[in-house]
């Protein structure tokens, strides 16, 4: 559907709207009359710009958190050529999770539109572009001689990616970053070798 720029403008403010009611501290349960009062739109514009209703909705703040997620580790993560930058990267990290708390775009990816037909695409597709990211940087390191030949980038990218979930899990439930820090550092020590 071609939008004027007002309506791309009331697309974003729903799906914005939406997103962020669901990372809030009550998202359970959330309706259409919710997203409704919530962004100050009506029910025939939600239906205007998406006219299946709630999953198509849902399936736009998930592709809407999965972009969140990436663009939060730039420019760091799209840079992994040096020991500084991966330092950078992590403390991006873990600034950034320490900033969310408890309201993790990926936690709301997961946790709430995860059964939203499509939503798992769009999950795997972030989780793979967030791995091939890490996997660059691993073999760009390698190439210049500062990480070990005989580490499996596939391998450690995927730790990293798998110890980043398991470190937000641990925030998500009990507030704390620290083992976020701690599965980073341990990983990016293991990487120096």
């Amino acid at each position: 559907m071609a939008l004027t720029t007002k309506g791309r403008a009331t697309r974003q403010r729903i799906i914005e709207g939406a997103a962020a009611h669901l990372r809030s501290d009550e998202p359970a349960g959330v309706t259409l009359d919710d997203i409704r009062a919530i962004t100050g739109t009506s029910k025939s514009q939600i239906f205007h710009y998406f006219p299946d209703g709630k999953e198509e909705l849902f399936l736009a703040v998930a592709r809407h958190e999965a972009d969140r997620v990436l663009d939060d580790q730039q420019p760091h993560l799209g840079a992994l050529t040096s020991w500084a930058a991966w330092e950078r990267w992590r403390d991006s990290v873990v600034a950034r999770y320490r900033a969310q708390g408890r309201h993790c775009p990926l936690g709301t990816l997961m946790g709430q539109v995860g059964g939203t037909p499509g939503a798992q695409e769009v999950i795997a597709t972030l989780l793979g572009q967030w791995q091939a990211h890490v996997r660059k940087g691993i073999a760009d390191m390698q190439a210049s001689g500062l990480v070990r030949a005989s580490l499996d980038p596939d391998r450690v990218s995927a730790a990293f990616i798998a110890g980043v979930q398991g470190g937000v899990l641990v925030l998500l439930n009990t507030g704390s970053v620290t083992h976020l820090e701690a599965v980073l550092d341990t990983l990016i020590d293991h990487l120096r070798g």
